[in-house]
């Protein structure tokens, strides 16, 4: 066997398909954000819950038929004692797991707020991760419609805190009841219709894309694409696609109550479609006393979530402000989070109804959305201020690391170099590199006279170029000023503030 042979191969850095790396800015940016959304959640009187990354993958409720490997939708192993355990792929479940077990230490109703990751084992593809980020808030053991009608508000009380202003988002509201009903009266009742069902409610799901006519294609006959893929529709006859598709464009109501009123008089036959518009209407009628019209929570019959798991309201974030697309086209942003009411899923584990509403925020995807807009990551992050290392000797390196702590004390961003200090020139390099804003300079002569250089790097720069060697360091001398060892933390404050109302007015 040849030495190259016997080489040990290098191991490969790679990372994984469907998850990122995330940089500081987008880190400091998550804090910024999730922060504001906190507060919100805070100020109606929610409280934090933490629960685990697993969760015994029974209480998720996911399975393949076959029974000896859980859905490929979760990531999932065996426990040392055969049970089967997945990464959550939402926050929902677990808090319902959460209550049930702790049912009767928890003051009901509960309400709760909680951030964190979620997996999903699904084909990773553009803007589509495998490990993502929600903020979900949640009441639990309230029946009443005023929950659903204060999930509403503060999701909006939330937008808003965020920068999004009014008429860049609105809360779309309906009602699982009312979906039910109406596909009830068009004919789509029973088991036998469940798959046409569903379709229906896609085509209805389509109508912001679509607008009515792509509607009414897809609940009849079917509808050709550009590119000329044909999707079958619905097969509904003409009255019932004229029934459906006749509540959709809310655009001549007045009010929500007058889009209630459309609805009653279309559905209202119908016992368990009346249901739900009684209750739409004392949420629009909660929503509009609070002082929220429909500018800002609007109910909307076009509103259709995940139907298998809401059994009331359910509601919708929609960002209504254009991008440009990868395409290079401008689209609406479209949704952000939603949520609806969900009263079965803590009775799984109860064998009793327990009530329960809630909303949750893609976090991602509204960073995205607030980068666009400009409201976020603009309070930049001022690098540290370097303390440059003249001589390696421990009672040299103990004095810089004084000056370093002094700053920090002060609420200054600072730290001492630990690189190869024999080479200033790499210092004022990794300075450059980093942003460093002010460098601290103390040699031997300033040393022995009780002072220290304080160099300006930004005007520095603006003043005299790049500064690459020690040689040009100290013939340049320009924006860099010898202060007594007592005023370094003053002088560098001054400087910092100085930088700081320089990008302010070219800001």
């Amino acid at each position: 066997m040849s030495e190259k042979q016997k080489k040990p191969q290098k191991l490969k850095a790679r990372l994984p398909r469907g998850f990122v790396d995330r940089d500081a800015a987008d880190i400091r940016a998550l804090t910024e954000m999730t922060a504001k959304i906190r507060a919100v959640y805070e100020h109606y009187g929610f409280d934090p819950v933490e629960t685990p990354l697993f969760e015994y993958t029974d209480a998720l409720g996911k399975f393949l038929p076959d029974s000896d490997r859980p859905n490929e939708g979760v990531f999932s192993l065996q426990d040392d004692d055969d049970q089967w355990m997945s990464l959550r792929y939402d926050l929902t479940a677990p808090l319902a797991r959460h209550v049930a077990e702790n049912f009767n230490e928890i003051q009901l109703p509960y309400r709760t707020y909680r951030a964190g990751y979620v997996f999903r084992n699904e084909k990773p593809g553009p803007g589509r991760f495998r490990q993502f980020m929600q903020f979900d808030a949640d009441t639990v053991g309230a029946a009443g419609v005023q929950a659903d009608a204060e999930m509403c508000m503060m999701f909006a009380d939330t937008m808003e805190a965020l920068g999004i202003a009014r008429g860049d988002y609105v809360i779309r509201v309906n009602n699982r009841k009312v979906l039910d009903g109406m596909l009830e009266v068009v004919g789509l009742g029973g088991e036998e219709n469940a798959a046409r069902r569903l379709n229906a409610l896609r085509a209805l799901d389509k109508f912001d894309k679509f607008g009515i006519p792509g509607v009414r294609e897809l609940l009849g006959a079917g509808r050709k694409d550009e590119s000329g893929d044909f999707t079958k529709g619905v097969g509904l006859d003409p009255a019932g696609i004229e029934l459906l598709v006749g509540v959709l464009d809310t655009s001549s109501f007045g009010d929500n109550l007058e889009t209630v009123a459309s609805l009653d008089n279309r559905f209202g036959q119908n016992e368990r479609a009346r249901e739900g518009v009684e209750e739409l209407e004392q949420i629009a009628k909660l929503v509009a006393s609070a002082g929220y019209e429909a500018d800002r929570i609007k109910v909307d019959p076009s509103c259709v979530r995940g139907l298998e798991y809401y059994t009331g309201p359910v509601f919708e974030a929609e960002l209504q402000f254009a991008v440009t697309n990868e395409k290079g086209e401008k689209v609406v942003f479209g949704s952000v989070g939603g949520g609806g009411r969900y009263d079965g899923l803590v009775s799984r584990f109860m064998g009793q109804p327990v009530p329960a509403t809630g909303f949750s925020i893609g976090v991602s995807r509204l960073m995205t959305a607030l980068k666009n807009l400009g409201k976020l990551g603009q309070d930049d992050i001022v690098a540290p201020v370097l303390v440059t290392v003249m001589d390696g000797d421990i009672e040299s390196m103990g004095r810089y690391q004084r000056f370093t702590q002094a700053l920090r004390a002060a609420g200054i961003r600072a730290e001492m170099y630990q690189g190869n200090w024999k080479k200033f020139g790499n210092q004022l390099k990794y300075a450059d590199r980093r942003g460093a804003p002010v460098a601290i300079i103390q040699g031997g002569d300033e040393r022995a006279g009780g002072l220290v250089q304080i160099k300006d790097l930004i005007e520095g720069k603006r003043l005299s170029g790049e500064i690459e060697d020690n040689i040009a360091w100290r013939e340049a001398r320009v924006a860099q000023v010898s202060v007594p060892e007592a005023e370094l933390v003053a002088r560098v404050r001054e400087i910092l503030d100085a930088q700081a109302e320089d990008r302010a007015r070219q800001g």
